[in-house]
């Protein structure tokens, strides 16, 4: 089994962040570990579907742990799942990578956390603090977009994680190619949400 003392390579993450593709377009998983056999793992699936993989050289394994808006300054390499909200862009939730995962799935691409949601990878080039929460103009390989933070927005950032942390009751975030009968994820990346963290991704 592969564990990864920090991811080397996706919010969206590293593909699942909105990186590139995994080996056929990813299905994302978003749930809690409802048992583990061995290295074979079961997910109960937020939209109530049920879901398993096995974790194998077909996987890597990372954690999510809770950042804090201090941690997202001029400088910073973050990825956002945002929403166009009139004529702004809204965070739903915001990644801080660690330095050695700088420009990981840079740009902006569609994203399916919410419908019409898009995950935008890219450097803070500009942080400017609000009644409501900051504004951050974040600058990517070929473009640039406006993000405002509120307050409540799920900020969290990237850490070391192994199959020992893969246990009933964590909440996860998979990315990885489905079996043709919907039953199992064949290959990708598992996100592990530490102390009690839900990956928000």
């Amino acid at each position: 089994m592969r564990i990864l003392r920090i991811l080397p390579h996706s919010v969206g993450l590293i593909a699942c962040l909105g990186g590139a593709a995994l080996a056929a377009d990813p299905v994302h998983v978003r749930g809690t570990v409802q048992a583990v056999d061995g290295s074979r793992i079961t997910i109960a699936g937020n939209d109530g579907k049920t879901v398993a993989l096995t974790l194998g050289d077909g996987w890597t394994v990372g954690g999510v742990a809770p950042a804090s808006m201090a941690d997202i300054k001029p400088g910073s390499f973050i990825g956002t799942a945002n929403m166009a909200e009139g004529d702004a862009n809204e965070a739903l939730e915001v990644v801080v990578f660690p330095e050695a995962l700088r420009g990981t799935g840079e740009g902006d691409r569609g994203w399916d956390l919410k419908p019409n949601s898009a995950m935008t990878n890219a450097t803070v080039a500009e942080k400017v603090d609000g009644v409501s929460g900051p504004t951050v103009t974040l600058r990517y390989k070929g473009g640039e977009k406006k993000v405002s933070i509120p307050p409540e927005t799920p900020i969290v950032t990237i850490v070391a994680a192994a199959a020992s942390d893969v246990k009933p009751g964590v909440k996860v975030f998979a990315a990885g190619p489905l079996s043709s009968d919907g039953t199992t994820l064949t290959g990708g990346r598992l996100m592990v949400g530490k102390n009690g963290v839900t990956p928000p991704m």
